[in-house]
């Protein structure tokens, strides 16, 4: 319409003689977008952008749509004949059209200020509604192309989220061949999205979202072409998308000029080729690369009438891969990743012929809520990706990087926001930056975004310092700071400037939650122009705010213990009671929420402890390993501090627990606040689901079934004190001995490797034998109550106390 209507003489002399034109950048100020989307939404059934509204003087709205063309046509009325018609209509019923746009928004406000009728979702709706989003989203699915409706299928990353949640569920449920099938719609339209026809417009919400449910289709099915095309995206965003001070920027446009100097801009001319360029740039091995990506000699715009309705695309190409690479490599003889190599380096040939292109526009303003998302997916992939298999750079030609550094990418961008959108003193945001901060407030997303993200880069390795502002931005109260790092809380090594303890307000709760009916407004209410404060709920392009804020919420509750756990726990519920309607009957519009009340009636979510010298590759290699399985429901809590932390945790750790001398890293898997025995190896932790919690165990004496096994490369060094010490080396005499083997273990090796499973014991005697697997007492303990062995790891004893303990 800029180009069309805006630029049109007659119709910008139309505008500026009978209105007053304001253009909004929707980014900028998405308040005012909400309120007259809404709007049009609610009269007309429809929305999107270009979004074009009259007003009253008082703000008021009389009439609105979406794209009007020039002239009449299409069935649709043109842009200069709707000027005229709402001129004439306020020339002569100016009265009415006032009382109309007064009673929309006060019929839209009635509707919009939901509230909830009870504290809580009735029993049984939070799994209902998700198995209902899932039901209605495969109904949807496109078998042949991927997705779930109809073309155009703009990415909606909330609707993958949802159905590998789902397949999760339905898996623990002892139903993998359901489980199955709905990871099979995931898994190829990821695929179909990976090789079809791009959008060119980059948006960073898109780009934060995308890699995200690629990793999480990674850890699933540990496919190199997720991990690719993660890596990928956050590459690009890395190479091309970030300030000097590590703001992420917000887009990148669709069009830019076809050559230096150029007057006009053309949609998609940074990134289309004709067929003669191609061969001109990789000469007689063009066929390869054309083959692989479509290449026509003129064009392969021809898919569909319209592929290219404005025919700016006509005699090039837009290269998508129709074919897979392990059959083009088949065909031609040649193994997969000799293939792709030579894939790789063609890419890199077009690429730096591309760079001397005409960039397209950068939108450089840094919005919080975006950087939200990219944080999260930056700080994901550091661990994620961290042992990915080789070969897949050979696919990924252009700059790339350690994964590790992607936790750098994300702790620049928190930095960059904590520094210059956020004020100490109020505890408040503000929404974007450029040349400085924007005078718009921090809005809803901007606040859960963050939090999320924030969350995210804490468990994922970064500083503590990360959750202690999530936790400011979510609830400020001085009170539930100091609760936060006080009895059966994580983070007993956090030290904290006491003027921090100070501020006594909330800031998400203070500004957008409505107290009385539940849930969140999307503006904080202080700006008398936004006519409307919307309780938003759609997951659309961009996840709702409360959606986010009610899975951060659960995500905190499993963070903290006593009353703060149980007002985070309380106002989640509260937030989901407030959509009960749209959970039941419009599951499919809210697929996060539907995801985030599921998450709410897990009887028991994980939390994973890491104890351990952060910046250690060992502690990164456990960090990874409590990674490394696809699971919503857990908690990944890590500290630097070693034994005193294990003290503070709980009361009810097992007493056996002290003997141990402060070990250089250990993990604690607990349910609810309770937690197993700690594994010391990080190589016993790939399987942590399968250890279980331990709610008896300081009634319970411990005692030892011990093996000798080959030294693993990767066992945990430990100290061990000296009663300790001599029960394990006891232990392993007696039990070798018992079961008659030709040699006692050699005590005087460099090292003794000693595989530990720990057995609670019935009796009360003091006796060091181990209380064995299937044994009657080991059957009478079970059939009493008792609990399964726990498998602890290997703990490579050091030769000193070996010495000393040998008699």
């Amino acid at each position: 319409m800029e180009v069309e209507s805006f630029e049109n003489e007659e119709g910008a002399k139309l505008l500026n003689d009978w209105f007053v034109g304001i253009k909004v950048d929707r980014e900028e100020r998405p308040d005012v977008d909400k309120v007259y989307m809404t709007y049009v939404q609610a009269l007309y059934g429809g929305g999107g952008w270009p979004l074009s509204v009259f007003l009253s003087p008082d703000l008021k709205p009389l009439m609105g749509g979406t794209y009007f063309p020039p002239e009449d046509k299409y069935g649709r009325p043109g842009f200069k004949t709707i000027l005229r018609k709402v001129k004439d209509a306020w020339d002569s019923k100016k009265d009415v059209l006032v009382k109309s746009g007064a009673f929309a928004i006060e019929q839209l406000s009635e509707a919009l200020s939901a509230s909830a009728d009870s504290n809580q979702l009735p029993d049984g709706l939070p799994q209902n509604a998700l198995h209902l989003c899932a039901e209605q989203l495969s109904k949807r699915y496109d078998s042949r192309f991927g997705g779930f409706g109809s073309a155009p299928k703009f990415p909606r990353p909330v609707e993958i989220q949802l159905m590998i949640y789902w397949s999760k569920i339905l898996e623990e449920s002892g139903k993998p061949g359901e489980a199955k099938e709905n990871l099979k719609m995931v898994f190829f339209s990821l695929q179909c999205m990976a090789r079809g026809v791009p959008h060119f417009e980059k948006m960073l919400y898109d780009q934060g979202q995308l890699a995200n449910v690629y990793l999480d289709a990674f850890s699933i099915s540990g496919d190199v072409l997720y991990s690719f095309m993660s890596s990928d995206i956050l590459d690009y965003l890395r190479r091309d998308m970030i300030g000097s001070e590590g703001g992420i920027f917000s887009a990148e446009d669709a069009d830019s000029a076809e050559f230096e100097g150029a007057t006009r801009k053309k949609e998609g001319a940074f990134y289309i080729w004709t067929s003669e360029e191609i061969d001109g740039i990789l000469g007689e091995h063009a066929s390869l690369f054309k083959e692989h990506y479509y290449v026509k000699p003129l064009g392969n715009c021809d898919l569909s009438s319209m592929s290219d309705p404005h025919n700016e695309f006509k005699g090039s190409n837009v290269l998508i891969e129709r074919n897979d690479s392990s059959e083009l490599a088949s065909k031609l003889g040649m193994p997969i990743q000799e293939y792709l190599a030579i894939l790789g380096e063609f890419k890199k040939k077009l690429f730096d012929v591309r760079a001397k292109r005409p960039r397209p526009h950068l939108d450089d303003k840094v919005i919080v809520s975006w950087n939200g998302l990219a944080i999260s997916s930056f700080a994901r992939a550091s661990k994620i990706l961290k042992a990915e298999p080789q070969g897949t750079n050979f696919n990924f030609p252009v700059v790339g990087c350690d994964p590790k550094e992607y936790m750098e990418v994300a702790e620049k961008a928190a930095h960059f926001i904590r520094r210059h959108l956020y004020n100490e003193q109020t505890r408040r945001l503000q929404h974007s930056f450029r040349n400085g901060p924007s005078k718009a407030p921090g809005f809803l997303d901007d606040y859960a975004f963050l939090i999320s993200g924030l969350l995210d880069l804490y468990e994922f390795g970064g500083s503590t310092n990360w959750l202690v502002w999530a936790t400011e931005l979510q609830d400020m109260q001085a009170r539930a700071i100091y609760d936060l790092f006080s009895i059966k809380i994580r983070f007993p090594s956090f030290r904290c400037n006491s003027s921090s303890l100070l501020p006594k307000f909330v800031v998400q709760d203070e500004l957008f939650l409505d107290r009385e009916g539940g849930a969140y407004f999307n503006t904080p209410g202080e700006d008398p122009s936004v006519l409307l404060r919307v309780k938003e709920d759609h997951d659309g392009a961009e996840p709702s705010g409360n959606s986010v804020s009610a899975i951060s919420l659960v995500r905190l509750a499993s963070m903290v213990s006593g009353s703060k756990s149980d007002h985070y726990r309380q106002n989640a519920e509260h937030l989901l009671a407030v959509f009960e309607s749209r959970l039941k009957e419009t599951a499919m519009a809210v697929p996060l929420m539907c995801c985030a009340a599921a998450m709410l009636t897990v009887p028991s979510r994980k939390q994973v402890v890491l104890v351990g010298h952060k910046f250690s590759e060992e502690f990164g290699n456990m960090l990874a390993a409590a990674h490394a399985l696809y699971d919503l429901n857990k908690t990944i809590q890590q500290t630097q501090q070693r034994w005193d932390f294990g003290k503070r945790i709980t009361t009810k750790l097992p007493s056996w627990l002290e003997i141990i001398l402060q070990p250089t890293r250990w993990l604690l898997v607990c349910q609810n606040f309770i937690c197993s025995p700690p594994i010391i190896a990080y190589v016993a932790m790939f399987n942590y689901e399968h250890v279980p919690s331990v709610h008896n165990m300081v009634s319970g004496r411990m005692f030892l079934e011990t093996r000798c096994v080959s030294s693993p490369s990767s066992a945990a060094s430990v100290l061990l004190k000296k009663p300790f010490a001599s029960k394990i080396l006891k232990a392993i005499t007696t039990r070798e001995r018992k079961r008659n083997a030709r040699t006692v273990p050699d005590l005087n090796a460099p090292q003794l490797v000693v595989n530990i499973v720990i057995w609670p014991s019935l009796r009360e005697s003091s006796s060091t034998e181990p209380l064995s697997p299937n044994s009657s007492a080991d059957q009478k303990y079970r059939k009493a109550g008792g609990l399964q062995p726990v498998y602890i790891g290997y703990w490579k004893l050091d030769s000193r106390i070996n010495e000393q303990y040998q008699n």
